[in-house]
């Protein structure tokens, strides 16, 4: 593999940094988000740059263009905590994470509601019963008692027994 040259390097620091402009902008290729392997493939790189590598004895040495790579997640952090989402898929999962929280608000109110109108609805089921039930004890009763005589009954618009007043 060909090591970088300082003009390589620095042509392709400047691609990095203009695809990250473009990024933060909003202004993402069909199909990418606001990542590094879209950073990469709009610069024009391999997206190993961004990571560390390793020595031939082992050691960790830094990418030649993690700098960048940490940068870049840095600024989409600060532009994420200020309300400002870049990507739109990430944008439209926000909102769907708050229709769904207000969504399950409005089902547990829902829960509450159903839940007290089923409680009257058994109670007021239940106070009918009990007054049918003194209805045909009642009846039963009168019934039972022997001969009642009905009261009389006005078949004329005047008073049976005179005007009280």
């Amino acid at each position: 593999m060909a090591r970088l040259t300082e003009t390589d390097k620095a042509r392709n620091e400047a691609a990095i940094r203009a695809a990250m402009e473009r990024i933060l902008a909003g202004r993402l290729p069909p199909g990418g988000k606001a990542d590094l392997k879209t950073l990469a493939t709009m610069a024009g790189i391999t997206r190993t740059g961004f990571y560390p590598k390793k020595n031939r004895d082992g050691t960790p040495r830094p990418g030649p263009y993690q700098h960048l790579a940490e940068e870049f997640e840095r600024r989409l952090r600060e532009l994420h905590a200020a309300g400002e989402i870049v990507d739109p898929r990430a944008a439209q999962i926000e909102r769907l994470k708050r229709e769904i929280a207000e969504m399950k608000e409005r089902i547990t109110a829902r829960d509450e509601q159903l839940a007290e109108l089923s409680e009257f609805k058994t109670l007021a089921i239940s106070r009918l019963v009990a007054q049918h039930d003194e209805i045909e004890r009642l009846r039963r009763q009168l019934a039972s008692t022997g001969p009642v005589r009905p009261l009389p009954t006005s078949t004329s618009s005047r008073a049976p027994y005179g005007s009280c007043s």
